[in-house]
């Protein structure tokens, strides 16, 4: 049950004063990285990218590093992490809309066998919050996160209806300083821009014609074959929370053939929208109370290097996005486990920052889309061999033996992702190599991992011969073999592929824990006993495959990651 609003979270509400500064920096870094074409920077390029002093840098990095956000290779290379996502994630939640709505753009999609989309305005910019899209060649390449010029989508004619005079103002700025539209990495660049004058007046006339009609056709403004159409979605106030596109190619539609198929439904879904929107909503299950200030301890273990109030703001942004609807002060102050008074001055920086905002009468605070620019949806176009890779890398460091990440195709394993050790004897394997699986170590954890009934049936259709003296050919002492490694949680294979290699693997589950990939390390038989291969690897690979399953799941929880 909500608590009364007090007068502390009443001033809470109002600006004043100056956002906290390290959280201000460390955001500041974020949008660096996240604006940056490449997706590494050196800590000279995030001096020049922000102005801060390279100590400052530094600082931020460490922190960061040490949350999980960033993370460094070739000892100086920075680059964004999976579990920055937790960030978006925050707000998507937050928010309520894809939780309220996307169960609908899915079943649309799959009705007009169209790529289906939500997006919601941001600042005199549209940013996408959901994705249902086809798989074809021409596929849409957008991501949750990408934010596109309000002039070039079918959603900003929607939008501009509601500006501000400051939002208008802003827009208008942005033609003239950024004619080629730039700073939206998600669209093709103008080549030729039009002039500011000519953008402006033809927008215009988009945004009449679609408060007019109701809906909003995009013809191929984002670059030649794309168009869309969209229409909007009402809060229960009347208010445009966001708009609902339905988007194609000119391979199968024209814009008016587009608009012709899919407006019909696009109406319908939407008043299905605006109708789950007024219904009441379930009762949010408050966060639970945050602990102690873990911030402190990092404090004491990293000394001057850690910046405890990045850390504290981080750690608000994500405890508004613990529930839908956001948090009030003291909901916040609870959740972080924060005193009143910084989690006050972290909520203001927030706000004044652009990434939050009060909300309603309960003095609740919210978080804005905004926060999606931290990265989101560059993390998102990650691939599970992407993810995978940077934990494998780590784990050869501390065992000095190849690596490997494989997944069940037919009776067989594939590598999809692999770090080589150095050695004047290694395993020379590539991504994309096939073993079969009842002789590999990756194999019996993949099956393992399925149901006992698909895994005999797999075993009992393989086409199962010794390929060394050492391979287990008889069909119960494979059974027993896989439902070892059931028990376990791991398999150790000696011998069994090839004579002299040796292999151990553990299973890599999804945020469902359904055992979808499996991680191995492999070495060569001389190399110790049995025993020793499980004490000196064993601990380290389940540590590595623990990091993936952490990963995999902030990047799943809102998007769709295709595992080969």
């Amino acid at each position: 049950m909500p608590h009364a609003a007090t007068a502390a979270e009443a001033d809470a509400a109002a600006p004043g004063g100056e956002p906290v500064g390290p959280l201000e920096r460390g955001l500041a870094v974020l949008r660096a990285l996240a604006a940056h074409p490449g997706p590494r920077m050196r800590p000279g390029d995030l001096v020049r990218a922000t102005g801060l002093a390279r100590s400052t840098v530094d600082r931020i990095v460490t922190t960061l590093t040490h949350l999980g956000y960033l993370r460094i290779e070739d000892d100086r290379d920075v680059l964004l992490a999976p579990r920055l996502m937790e960030l978006g994630n925050a707000y998507l939640t937050c928010c309520g809309l894809p939780d309220a709505l996307e169960p609908l753009a899915v079943a649309l999609a799959d009705e007009l066998d169209e790529s289906v989309s939500l997006a919601v305005p941001d600042g005199a910019g549209v940013r996408f919050i959901s994705q249902s899209t086809r798989r074809r060649t021409m596929a849409l390449a957008f991501q949750i996160g990408d934010l596109l010029p309000a002039e070039r989508c079918a959603p900003g004619a929607l939008f501009a209806s509601g500006w501000s005079p400051e939002q208008q103002a802003d827009w208008r700025t942005r033609l003239h300083d950024d004619p080629r539209d730039t700073g939206f990495p998600a669209v093709p660049p103008r080549s030729a821009p039009p002039a500011p004058e000519e953008v402006e007046s033809a927008f215009r006339q988009r945004v009449a014609d679609a408060r007019g009609a109701g809906h909003s056709v995009d013809d191929q403004l984002i670059e030649p074959g794309l168009v869309a159409v969209a229409v909007p979605v009402h809060a229960p106030d009347g208010s445009t929370v966001c708009a609902l596109s339905v988007v194609s190619h000119t391979s199968r539609h024209s814009a008016r053939s587009l608009a012709e198929h899919a407006l019909p439904r696009l109406r319908e879904y939407g008043a299905r929208m605006e109708a789950a929107l007024a219904s009441p909503a379930p009762a949010a299950t408050p966060p639970a109370p945050g602990g102690p200030d873990t911030s402190r301890a990092a404090k004491a273990e990293l000394g001057p290097e850690f910046l405890q109030s990045l850390t504290r703001g981080l750690s608000v942004l994500t405890a508004l996005g613990s529930v839908p609807g956001g948090l009030t002060l003291s909901g916040a102050a609870e959740a972080t486990g924060l005193a009143r008074a910084t989690a006050r001055r972290a909520l203001l920086s927030l706000q004044q920052l652009g990434y939050a905002a009060p909300a309603g009468e309960g003095r609740r605070f919210m978080l804005l889309p905004t926060v999606l620019e931290l990265g989101y949806a560059r993390l998102s176009r990650l691939s599970f061999a992407e993810i995978a890779q940077p934990h494998l890398a780590r784990l050869v460091e501390q065992v000095h033996d190849s690596a490997s990440v494989a997944v069940l195709a037919d009776d067989d394993i594939m590598y999809v992702a692999r770090v080589h050790t150095v050695r004047i004897m290694s395993v020379n394997i590539t991504v994309g190599t096939r073993f079969p699986a009842y002789a590999t170590s990756m194999g019996r954890v993949l099956l393992a991992g399925l149901p006992e009934q698909e895994a005999a049936g797999r075993l009992a259709r393989a086409s199962v011969r010794p390929l060394t003296p050492f391979t287990r050919v008889d069909a119960a002492d494979l059974a027993e073999a896989v439902a070892q490694a059931r028990r376990d949680g791991h398999a150790l294979v000696d011998q069994e592929l090839e004579e002299g290699l040796r292999s151990i693997a553990v299973p890599v589950h999804d945020r469902t824990g359904r055992v979808v990939a499996a991680v191995n390390v492999s070495t060569h038989a001389s190399r110790g006993t049995l025993d020793d291969v499980r004490q000196a690897v064993l601990p380290a690979l389940t540590a590595a495959a623990a990091a993936i399953e952490e990963d995999l799941a902030v990047v799943t929880e809102r998007v769709r990651l295709t595992i080969p």
